[in-house]
């Protein structure tokens, strides 16, 4: 003990502050597909418009007027033959899709059909997604769709409403 004219102070030990942790509430499949038409709608026509002004400048002809829209056949025939036309509208419709998402994820964390349905993308730490992540998130896109789409229909199996490209990419996507 100390012998000192001053008054001995108890220092209390010090205990960590407790922080109340923030609800979240994932959304899940079918909020999800609806921003997804959303953004369908919004990539269709800009990718329709991209791909005639490159089959203008490249002279690469799509399929003639009178081509009937559910002749499987015929379609099933070009995909096989690998037709410039439908590879080129394919690709470029591929690209300009990543490339939508790929920037609204990055810039605002969240499409402009995600912003409608009220949902935002977090990664497993609650802050918006980084750069790479969000390029995970894109390259997730593609194995979801390579799997023919079932990626996509594991959100509505999963404890977690997570889909592939969401494990891929460490996200979740939740209520704004």
């Amino acid at each position: 003990m100390r012998m000192t004219d001053e008054p001995a102070v108890l220092e209390r030990p010090s205990r960590p502050i407790k922080r109340e942790a923030a609800s979240v509430y994932v959304i899940g499949f079918w909020r999800r597909l609806a921003a997804a038409a959303i953004d369908f709608a919004i990539v269709i026509p800009a990718a329709l418009i991209v791909t005639l002004l490159a089959s203008k400048i490249a002279g690469v002809h799509l399929p003639p007027s009178n081509l009937h829209l559910f002749d499987v056949d015929l379609w099933l025939d070009l995909v096989i033959a690998t037709d410039p036309a439908l590879v080129m509208g394919l690709v470029l419709f591929i690209a300009i899709g990543l490339v939508y998402l790929l920037v609204f994820h990055v810039v605002r964390g969240r499409t402009l059909g995600m912003q409608l349905m009220k949902m935002k993308v977090i990664d497993v730490y609650g802050e918006p997604p980084s750069p790479a992540r969000c390029a995970a998130r894109c390259a997730g896109y593609l194995a979801s769709g390579a799997t023919l789409l079932l990626g996509f229909l594991w959100i509505g199996f999963d404890s977690e409403k997570r889909g592939l490209h969401d494990w891929i990419a460490g996200t979740y996507v939740i209520r704004a």
